[in-house]
């Protein structure tokens, strides 16, 4: 009897570009790895996403896997994928058809806890900067030091090149200008 061949699976040619029989397929992951390239092509026909055709595939071969040992013809393995991709596919384009649903009003999150308003906290922000700017450079330097880049008295004196005590009294007179700044009113 002669063997049953594959023709159109070049990646499992052997030797002199012939096509290897289906029969060196004992296993279900020899069959995997030696299809899997095709497999991949047919399911990115199926989706516009890569990783969606890589998981739509997965699903696919985990139910052939599941039937491996009820499929009698071994040539027909492809077709059984396929049918299996294009089932998959129809399934979640079907599932995911009914979760979406028109609403009348679209809902909002609600701010975690300490969180105001978007718009607030962007004037907030926007007003900070603006007071921080009006400060002489070095007090302005040793503000953004000390509280936005969150260094230390020690390190930013080091940074700065002056001792703790200056870093000390020109943060306190900074902060005390920026407490008086009529722009930061609403703050209060």
């Amino acid at each position: 009897m002669t063997p049953l061949v594959c023709t159109s699976a070049p990646e499992a040619a052997g030797p002199a570009g012939r096509a290897l029989p289906y029969a060196t397929y004992p296993s279900f992951s020899s069959y995997v790895r030696a299809r899997r390239p095709v497999l991949l092509r047919t399911a990115r026909s199926l989706t516009s996403n890569p990783n969606d055709a890589e998981d739509l595939l997965q699903t696919a071969l985990t139910k052939t896997y599941v039937a491996w040992e009820r499929i009698e013809d071994h040539r027909a393995l492809d077709g059984y994928v396929r049918r299996a991709l294009l089932n998959t596919r129809t399934s979640q384009w079907r599932k995911r058809k009914v979760d979406e649903f028109a609403c009348d009003e679209l809902p909002e999150p609600e701010p975690l806890p300490g969180q105001g308003d978007t718009a607030e906290r962007q004037a907030l922000h926007d007003a900070m900067w603006r007071a921080i700017m009006k400060l002489p450079a070095r007090q302005r330097a040793m503000v953004v030091l000390r509280y936005y880049e969150d260094l230390s008295e020690a390190r930013t004196a080091q940074v700065l090149g002056v001792s703790v005590g200056t870093v000390k009294s020109a943060v306190s007179r900074a902060l005390g200008k920026l407490r008086e700044d009529p722009e930061l009113g609403f703050v209060r």
